[in-house]
């Protein structure tokens, strides 16, 4: 479904990605891990086209995405939930919602994709009213993924859905994660607790430096390796 392959991208003079090639595939979660810096919100703001590429491509279903902009891209099936939720705090929690109906094609159904969300998230519900900055940080999350599904995409993006949450939440979060993927969709994840991704994901890269130093089917990872190149212990 997504391929990148040869990637490489950064800011202005400052390069930070090299050469990433990887693929998420329908109903599969493809897990993306790494210390702190080592390029992984780039990778998915270059993946939906926040930032220009330097070199290699990006391809959704097989059709190149280079020159489309970010806007587009959220009418190509592909929804990001970025890192710290980035809601519109003054606006209602249903405001929010109709927000991730932005693509044509979806706003005639946006009553059937409220439902679908309240059902989902039925906390949501009683705060459809209430201004989103006031949600606590689990409810803010929930928000935050259920405008990412409103446009019901094929592709789910997510990058650090459980920063900062309870561990109940957490549990929450992974099992919604474990229904989409059920559901056949495809979801690129970038997750600091390495273990709950490893147990979800079909795929693990372990991205440092900006580049991929593993790259395995989840089944075959080793915890203990995997923390040991995390954190850079070993070659």
């Amino acid at each position: 479904m997504l391929e990148l392959d040869g990637v490489r991208a950064g800011y202005g003079a400052v390069n930070v990605l090299w050469d990433v090639t990887l693929a998420a595939r329908a109903g599969q979660v493809t897990a993306i891990i790494g210390p702190n810096g080592a390029g992984k919100t780039t990778l998915l703001r270059a993946v939906m086209g926040l930032l220009p590429l330097a070199a290699g491509g990006v391809r959704l279903d097989g059709a190149d995405l280079a020159g489309t902009p970010t806007w587009r891209r959220a009418g190509l099936s592909l929804a990001m939930v970025p890192e710290g939720r980035m809601l519109f705090r003054d606006m209602s929690v249903e405001d929010n919602l109709a927000m991730g109906a932005y693509p044509p094609a979806r706003r005639a159904g946006l009553a059937q994709a409220l439902e679908r969300a309240y059902a989902r998230f039925p906390r949501l519900r009683e705060r459809r009213r209430q201004a989103a900055g006031a949600l606590s940080g689990g409810e803010a999350q929930m928000l935050a993924l259920a405008r990412g599904l409103m446009a019901e995409p094929r592709l789910l993006i997510v990058d650090e859905p459980s920063l900062g949450l309870a561990p109940r939440l957490v549990d929450e979060l992974f099992e919604l994660l474990a229904g989409l993927k059920a559901d056949g969709r495809a979801i690129l994840l970038v997750e600091q607790n390495t273990a709950r991704a490893v147990a979800l994901a079909d795929h693990v890269h372990l991205l440092a430096g900006g580049r991929l130093v593993l790259s395995q089917p989840a089944a075959e990872v080793e915890l203990e390796r995997l923390h040991a190149r995390y954190f850079g212990r070993t070659g």
